[in-house]
């Protein structure tokens, strides 16, 4: 049967299942309430909450249990992870996560990162997956989004939930949603100073305080960052401040203001043929970037405040919260010798939400539900101008991109039996893209688009031993273009009428501990149409639809203790890795057949040897392995090239809080790409090639008291 004749059934039926299965079960679980005598909005403070814990803030044990109650594949990254290396990328941060593909430019800017496929026609802010810092959106209120304003070194834990795994949140997307949770003077008290030093004349330096006294708390740190970069003219300068002041209650509720300012400026380069790639890749393209007049860079100056208040009751939560953020882009680029612009965006992006849990008994068997709302919106006041030596010369264009978004979800999750929960959720939006032109001369390109969506999903989850799991669900998603893909340069007034990008997704898998032995296995498969690609259009490559594409895959992780003992009592031998198998294409389509989607390996390998002594030392040889090149065109006309890199870290705990670090990356100096640009169909001359960081090794200190 042709696979898409079942997505159509897939299709007419599976939100009528899921609404219905929803709506049933919530109604069943408030008449059972009712019947034993509960309320809707049960008493507030019955449940109790650790005096060391915030009540806003999950702790990492409860955050990790919470999110391995979704029925599909999802990853947890901790504090003591991030710390014990140089972690300043998006790659540092999620390298170990399988089934995420995260590689940057250059320095901290300008990563692709990739879930399943998602966004891997764009080179250039993040598209098809939702950035989170402590539940609040990254991404502008059109969905793009950067990570430039993500401080590693002020992350407590990291929640990855992939595809509708995010429900939660709203995000009902291919990629899913990457939430950064932030230190609490409860989960972090006392001070903390930090120095890193390497390759590259890099420099990090982190203070950070954080304290609890009665019912306030409060946690703030300040980081430094400098880089001359690997290529020439990647330099940058990153000065953050992020913190957060809690006020408690009593013991059933909380309220936290978070504020997080950040003032970034990173020069930038550019692609390289393949030829070049190999041959110099320290280089840039002379007369287009680097120390020529045009001065490329991106400075970015932003503050974002937030507000987040929880209640406990004697049945779940309720959480309410509200965000503003205000961001200043300065950005010359040139596109050839001749000619170049000056980006210059202020964005104004805010929003409120809230969401309730209700934990109830249904038919003499545990019922978990949980509703939500997500307005958020802003403005960015777009403007370009001529590039003349990377200053603003004649104003090119000016315009009011506006963005408006409500969300409304559901979940619930009923155990049919003990062990085994069924879950159904729906997820409705709206979004608007309204562009209001206020650059008249070549005419007025003003309009409007809005996009509807319903996003159904089913799962089951079976515990069927205690920290182990098998887990499945069917879901849909329905993602809104941003403005970026909606306006290009060959579609006349007004905004192009793209379509919104709908994928059906199956996956099944496992995880779980036994022992020794951990895992996390994934196996999906996506029916996606009209994904958004670049195609080229006259002399530009643009973005349209792709009528049919198959994103299907496995992702793999595992650890072991191989050895206990073996050197020295205490001491252990752990392995681990975490393998993405990726195949997506086309599927008849009527230029490009069923060619492989460019942008990302078909075979995605970390693993990582790690010894650790009782004396509080720990050593460990790692790899990165791309056995096949993967293509960067849609024509698959031209790859990149395999690669294997190796790399060594080493630790010391000295104790009293004092900590060491060495962190030795690609230590054999192999030339390789990190990253590429896609197009429809690129030639020898086409620049699209980011070649990986050269040889480098970062030492540091830590000192907590």
């Amino acid at each position: 049967m042709n696979p898409f004749s079942i997505r159509a059934r897939v299709e007419q039926t599976l939100p009528r299942i899921a609404i219905g299965l929803f709506a049933t079960a919530s109604l069943l679980a408030l008449l059972a309430d009712r019947a034993y005598g509960q309320t809707t909005l049960p008493a507030i403070t019955v449940q109790s909450q650790a005096a060391d814990d915030a009540i806003t803030v999950p702790s990492e044990k409860d955050a990790r249990k919470a999110i391995e109650k979704a029925p599909g594949a999802v990853g947890f990254v901790t504090e003591a992870e991030l710390r014990e290396e140089r972690a300043a990328t998006v790659k540092d941060m999620l390298d170990f996560v399988p089934g995420v593909f995260a590689q940057p430019k250059y320095g901290q800017e300008d990563a692709r990162l990739s879930v399943r496929g998602s966004g891997l026609s764009r080179n250039f802010h993040l598209r098809g997956m939702r950035l989170l810092l402590d539940g609040v959106p990254i991404n502008q209120a059109d969905g793009a989004g950067d990570f430039q304003e993500i401080d590693p070194l002020a992350v407590r834990y990291i929640e990855i939930y992939k595809g509708a795994n995010a429900l939660q949140y709203g995000a009902a997307g291919l990629g899913g949603a990457v939430n950064y949770v932030s230190p609490t003077g409860r989960s972090n008290p006392g001070f903390l100073t930090r120095l890193e030093l390497g390759s590259f004349q890099s420099l990090r330096t982190q203070v950070a305080a954080g304290q609890a006294e009665g019912a306030y708390d409060y946690y703030i740190t300040g980081s430094y960052s400098h880089s001359d970069g690997y290529r020439d003219h990647t330099g940058q300068d990153y000065s953050r401040l992020n913190g957060n002041v809690g006020y408690r209650f009593g013991d059933g509720a909380e309220t936290r203001f978070y504020l997080s300012a950040n003032s970034i400026n990173q020069k930038i380069t550019g692609a390289l043929t393949r030829n070049n790639a190999f041959a110099t890749p320290e280089a840039t393209v002379e007369g287009n970037f680097g120390h020529n007049r045009n001065n490329t860079k991106r400075d970015i100056n932003s503050v974002r405040v937030a507000n987040k208040t929880t209640w406990l009751t004697d049945s779940g939560d309720f959480t309410v919260g509200v965000y503003y953020a205000n961001k200043e882009l300065f950005h010359p680029v040139i596109f050839s010798p001749f000619f170049g612009i000056v980006i210059e965006n202020e964005e104004n992006n805010y929003g409120a939400y809230g969401r309730y849990t209700h934990n109830s008994q249904l038919f003499g068997n545990r019922n978990e539900l949980v509703l939500g709302a997500h307005y958020f919106g802003g403005v960015n006041r777009a403007r370009t101008f001529n590039n003349v030596g990377g200053s603003r010369g004649a104003l090119a264009s000016d315009a009011d991109q506006r963005s408006e978004n409500v969300e409304l979800y559901a979940e619930n999750s009923h155990y049919v039996m003990p062990a085994v929960a069924l879950v159904t959720g729906v997820q409705g939006s709206f979004s608007e893209r309204n562009l209001e032109d206020r650059f008249l001369s070549d005419g007025d390109n003003s309009g409007s688009r809005n996009f509807y969506a319903v996003n159904p999903k089913v799962g089951l989850r079976w515990d069927y031993a205690p920290g182990q799991q098998l887990f499945g669900n069917v879901s849909m998603a329905k993602e809104a273009p941003p403005f970026s893909e909606l306006d290009p340069a060959s579609s006349g007034p007004g905004l192009f009428p793209l379509k919104a990008q709908k994928s059906t997704t199956l996956e099944i898998g496992t995880r779980g501990q036994r022992g020794d032995w951990g895992w996390d296995v994934a196996i999906y498969r996506a029916w996606l149409r009209d994904e958004i690609q670049q195609l080229l259009i006259g002399a530009n490559e643009e973005a349209r639809n792709i009528d049919k594409t198959i994103h299907q895959g496995l992702e793999l992780g595992g650890d072991w203790v191989a050895l206990r003992d073996a050197m020295a009592k205490g001491d252990s031998v752990k392995a681990r890795i975490a393998y993405t198998f990726s195949d997506f294409h086309f599927d008849n389509d009527a230029t490009f057949r069923d060619n492989k989607i460019p942008g990302a390996p078909r075979h995605y390998l970390r693993a990582e040897l790690r010894y650790t002594s009782p004396d509080g030392w720990f050593l460990a040889p790692n790899a990165e392995w791309v056995p096949e090149a993967y293509h960067v065109d849609n024509a698959n006309t031209t790859k990149t090239a395999a690669y294997a890199l190796f790399g060594l870290k080493a630790g010391y705990d000295y104790g009293n809080g004092l900590k060491f670090f060495l962190d030795g990356r690609n230590l054999l100096d192999k030339t390789y790409i990190s990253n590429v640009s896609v197009i429809s169909t690129a030639a020898a001359g086409s620049l699209l090639y980011n070649p990986g960081d050269g040889r480098a090794i970062y030492a540091g200190v830590e000192w907590r008291f």
